[in-house]
């Protein structure tokens, strides 16, 4: 999740670090709308531009602010920096694109360069910068295995998509501005998705006067789709967002709002917190033993790794080679083997979190539940998003 922030192309020096023609070029397609604000451009790229008027039409963007306007800034404001350049440049040179690259180059030319020549890369790179930052998200696992079902989405997916968001936006007095761009991601498929907030009263000065303005923020959520594991991670700010997101997701690029269920049900945390006493089964009439007998860890990346742990009593195998649980990755499925009373063998039992559990009998599961819900494998309060350390998690 991202406000509208300039910290660059709002400070007229950096606009100067900017080969003429080619901040004319970029300025070109919104030529009446920044003369509505004042901000006429020269005919010739010879003539001075206002720059001081220019940052401030960017800095304070309006309803009346065109869409490919706040997008081609938000895009060249983030990556006009040194660690910005040097990523477009090697992209661009290993693409063939026909820089400029004669004398001293600013970060902000450079950028500028390359969202002339080929924007899907400049959007790309700056998706893969943004991601980078991104600390958690709301993960959504299917609880149906439909990864097969998954393609690129098509043009009229996207548009179906957008329409949705615009219309929830719009009810809730955000307007439609929703945009979504799509891309390929390490973790699967990422989208970058542009949209509006209720609108925002200041007080400024006009003329040495008190006055207010009124805007419309702008914020960027990110979702990746995970086709390894079947999930869809959320980075948005209210929990009213990241429901939106799932339900949105889900019927119009899988056919089902409720291809990723929205309640965290299981986690499988106190294995690693409990070790051995997590599967204890003393308070569970019914039930006479469970034995772990597989995990399976991902660890996030590029490359990403999916490790599987088996034995026929994991936490026997770790005492005997006094080794301890593992801490890296995050738990995606464990398989219990179940004792239950009465019964000759143990039963399979698979839970993955966050909301998909396995029986090998339907009526195993009420005494399955109770066990589960006495070692804390239910959460007993269910928050209503719940996050992980994306970081943490790329770093196991």
């Amino acid at each position: 999740m991202a406000a509208w922030t300039l910290r660059r192309f709002s400070n007229p020096s950096v606009l100067d670090q900017i080969h003429p023609e080619r901040l004319l070029a970029f300025l070109r397609p919104f030529r009446d709308f920044l003369a509505s604000r004042g901000v006429a451009l020269p005919a010739a790229a010879g003539a001075p531009i206002d720059k001081t008027a220019l940052a401030q039409v960017f800095l304070s963007p309006d309803v009346r602010t065109p869409g490919e306007l706040i997008d081609a800034l938000h895009f060249v404001d983030e990556l006009a920096t040194p660690e910005g350049m040097d990523a477009l440049l090697r992209e661009a040179r290993a693409r063939g694109l026909a820089l400029d690259e004669r004398g001293d180059l600013s970060p902000a030319d450079v950028v500028v360069q390359v969202w002339l020549l080929d924007r899907a890369l400049l959007e790309r790179k700056h998706v893969e910068s943004y991601l980078e930052r991104v600390r958690s998200f709301a993960s959504f696992r299917m609880a149906r295995d439909r990864r097969a079902a998954f393609r690129r989405p098509t043009d009229p997916q996207l548009a179906a998509l957008t329409a949705a968001l615009d219309d929830w936006f719009e009810e809730r007095r955000r307007g439609r501005w929703a945009r979504v761009i799509v891309g390929a991601h390490a973790a699967g498929v990422w989208f970058l998705v542009r949209h509006g907030e209720p609108l925002k009263r200041e007080e400024s000065l006009v003329a040495g006067a008190a006055s207010s303005i009124c805007h419309r923020p702008i914020k960027y959520d990110v979702l990746v789709y995970d086709p390894h594991i079947g999930e869809l991670q959320v980075n948005a700010c209210t929990p009213a967002e990241k429901e939106l997101y799932r339900t949105a997701v889900g019927t119009h690029l899988f056919g089902d709002p409720d291809t990723f269920p929205g309640t965290e049900k299981y986690t499988l945390e106190p294995l690693r917190r409990g070790g051995p006493a997590a599967l204890a089964t003393d308070d569970v009439a019914g039930i006479e033993a469970v034995t772990l007998r597989e995990v399976q860890l991902y660890l996030r990346g590029d490359p990403w790794e999916l490790v599987t742990r088996k034995s026929s009593d994991f936490f026997q195998l770790l005492a005997a080679r006094a080794a301890p649980f593992p801490e890296a990755g995050a738990l995606v499925r464990a398989t219990f083997a179940v004792k239950f009373a009465g019964s000759r063998k143990p039963r399979t039992v698979v839970i993955k979190p966050s909301n998909v559990a396995q029986f090998t009998r339907d009526e195993d599961a009420g005494l399955v539940e109770r066990w589960l819900e006495a070692r804390g494998f239910i959460r007993r309060t269910e928050p209503d998003v719940p996050e992980h350390d994306e970081l943490a998690v790329a770093r196991g």
